[in-house]
């Protein structure tokens, strides 16, 4: 799981969703909006985008507008018109349809909410203020833990890098509020703002549990410096890359010699795990944690604590404590106005009961035909990717064999689950939405302990279905393609194949290659981490990523804001890498083949335009910054010129010449695979 976090990428919708399932017959889609008076070598995305990205208005309750991962606002207003007509329907107790409709009901009663204030967690804050000692403190965490109400610990179960058939315990750095260690420690003016803006919020959260002002602003402070000691600990992004450097294996009995301050027996017996060893991804932090706990005042952590739960909770309590969440949200994300009740409760419910939801929206939003479509570009994108493998000059033939070996078993994944989750054990009613938030939390909680020292499941899946996302799970050497992606701009399946492979063939193409870049590349075809080149090779694909890593630092985003590329080299390579096997696969296609001109474009030249159209985005400078500093893609614009600076038929298709603005000398190019 910790590497799916750090490739799964979302993905957005261009065009407003339609009920309508496509037709059965191929037909052409017009791309509109490209602006001629652009020079298609100096911009791309400006010349498939400019006429659109300059008229785009973004929503007020959005950060962004267009494609990508905004591509879920116009999703989760569909996901709200299907909420809103089962919330309504006399649905028997126990069905799906009782349990997301009543959930949903139940946050959309906001008078009952807002008349309960901060009721509903006073009975979290009771116990934490009656916490007398350090071994108090631990078991308070655990018994909490088991609600999702996380705070210091972060634990889940996933596979075993080392044995990928067996779930194993994690622990994971955690215990700060701000979106990663740097917001502690950088003093820039864009930083600052956020560093005040995210003391004023803890500020409020106690001026609304009874503190006056002054006491409220003094334990903000005290707050935030606990949690900037705890930042130091923590692996900046870059680092939390690092396959082998984020596996460490300990024994119970050793973390318990190692950190007696956290007690880690006593603890996972608390958390209702039994295992005699975990994986501690980054031991610096618990290093860190187990001195803190006894450095740090004992009424100093119970304050931290409140705030955890305070910050955890806010948007499940009543309109004050929404309105102080929200202002921090406008400080650092740029969105001017909250999303409306309905957009937010079709995200609570999809993130809760995400299974149970998505088996109503397959049934009335997903053609089942789309599934044969889609199977056929990933297995042309295979036979693509085999291909180039053979004809690489820079990689032995025993390591080839090796990797069409890995290329040929990933699974493959189309639109929803082969068996659906049980969600019998959560207790939903249509009056009590923390109450269904708590059920909930721990029925996740439950299902995610259940694992532990069980064989891994190769048919669960990490998403919902109807979430707009693709990824590559590396232990289960899989590729998991949701109903949601499957739509337009991204995938029609009735329309030509130079729209489809330069929209779900491009996605196609990046997802296998996150089998094969710097984090994939480390892990057999059975999903475990295991060296399977040969020395030469793999110093010779670490020089090639190094050079995707040098040329996307290259790229300037705002002022002096530069894209990270050691941070964003996967998801790099893999753009990169994927569309050129998404071109090669186009090019098995008889439209490939063909020169026939469509609205004045090559087939070439309109699988290039797909590929600029999927990336088509307007965000705000707010959310731009946060992007650089969190995410591991590159922003939009860099999605798509970044890749095509280094791709032949580009160059072919559009004739672009040395005095171009992306014109790369043939040298300077970059290939990975």
């Amino acid at each position: 799981m910790k590497f799916l976090l750090t490739l799964i990428f979302t993905f957005l919708i261009i065009v407003s969703c339609t009920d309508q399932k496509p037709e059965t017959s191929t037909k052409y889609v017009a791309i509109e909006g490209i602006d001629s008076t652009r020079n298609p070598g100096d911009n791309f995305f400006q010349y498939v985008n400019g006429i659109w990205y300059d008229s785009a208005t973004i929503p007020e309750t959005q950060a962004g507008v267009g494609a990508y991962r905004f591509m879920n606002y116009p999703q989760r207003l569909r996901l709200q018109n299907l909420l809103d007509s089962v919330s309504q329907l006399n649905n028997a107790k126990g069905r799906i349809e009782q349990k997301v409709g009543d959930f949903y009901a139940s946050g959309m009663d906001t008078a009952t909410i807002n008349k309960k204030g901060y009721q509903p967690i006073q009975p979290i804050l009771s116990k934490i203020e009656a916490i007398n000692n350090v071994p108090a403190l631990m078991s308070y965490v655990a018994s909490q833990a088991k609600q999702q109400n996380n705070s210091i610990i972060g634990f889940y179960v996933g596979p075993d890098d080392r044995n990928s058939k067996l779930n194993i315990a994690h622990a994971y750095q955690t215990g700060i509020g701000l979106p990663n260690r740097d917001y502690y420690f950088e003093d820039n003016s864009s930083t600052v703002g956020i560093q005040k803006a995210y003391k004023k919020y803890l500020t409020k959260l106690f001026e609304l549990s009874g503190k006056d002002v002054e006491q409220a602003e003094k334990n903000a402070e005290t707050i935030y410096e606990i949690e900037k000691q705890i930042a130091e600990s923590h692996r900046t992004r870059v680092e939390l890359r690092d396959v082998k450097a984020n596996y460490n294996k300990f024994s119970v009995e050793d973390l318990n010699e190692m950190h007696p301050n956290i007690g880690w027996s006593q603890l996972l017996k608390e958390m209702g795990a039994e295992t005699d060893s975990v994986d501690v991804g980054q031991p610096d932090y618990y290093e860190k944690l187990n001195e803190l706990l006894t450095s740090i005042p004992l009424e100093d952590w119970k304050l931290y604590l409140k705030a955890t739960t305070m910050r955890n909770y806010a948007d499940n309590l009543s309109k004050d404590f929404v309105d102080a969440e929200f202002a921090y949200t406008k400080v650092i994300s740029g969105q001017s106005v909250q999303k409306t009740r309905g957009e937010k409760m079709a995200s609570s419910v999809d993130n809760m009961l995400g299974e149970a939801l998505g088996q109503l929206y397959v049934k009335k939003y997903f053609p089942e035909s789309a599934k044969e479509r889609m199977l056929e570009l990933l297995e042309n994108a295979q036979k693509a990717y085999a291909n180039r493998i053979d004809q690489l000059e820079w990689m032995t033939d025993s390591t080839k064999v090796k990797a069409k070996e890995k290329l040929f078993s990933i699974t493959k994944k189309i639109g929803y689950p082969d068996e659906w989750r049980d969600y019998s054990n959560v207790e939903i009613v249509s009056n009590d939405y923390f109450a269904n938030i708590l059920s909930a939390s721990k029925a996740e909680y439950d299902y995610n302990l259940a694992k532990l020292g069980q064989p891994v499941d190769k048919k669960e899946w990490y998403t919902t279905p109807s979430t707009v996302t693709a990824y590559y799970n590396p232990s289960a050497n899989e590729i998991v393609f949701p109903a949601g992606i499957l739509q337009p701009p991204y995938f029609d399946y009735a329309a030509d194949d130079a729209l489809n492979y330069g929209g779900i063939g491009m996605v196609i193409g990046h997802e296998l290659t996150h089998s094969f870049d710097d984090q994939g590349a480390q892990f057999d075809k059975d999903g475990n981490v295991n060296n399977w080149w040969t020395k030469s090779d793999y110093d010779e694909f670490n020089a090639r990523t190094q050079a995707v890593v040098d040329l996307y630092n290259t790229f300037t985003v705002l002022d002096t804001l530069h894209i990270n590329g050691a941070m964003t080299v996967g998801e790099n390579t893999a753009d990169l890498s994927g569309l050129a096997v998404a071109y090669d696969a186009f090019k098995m296609t008889k439209q490939g083949q063909d020169t026939t001109k469509i609205d004045g474009f090559t087939p070439d030249q309109r699988f290039f335009m797909s590929l600029a159209k999927i990336w088509r985005v307007k965000m705000k400078e707010e959310y731009l910054r946060l992007w650089i500093k969190t995410n591991s893609h590159s922003p939009p614009m860099w999605r798509v010129n970044g890749p095509l600076m280094n791709i032949p038929a580009f160059y072919k298709a559009f004739d672009i010449q040395p005095e171009d603005k992306m014109f790369l000398p043939e040298e300077e190019r970059v290939a990975v695979w």
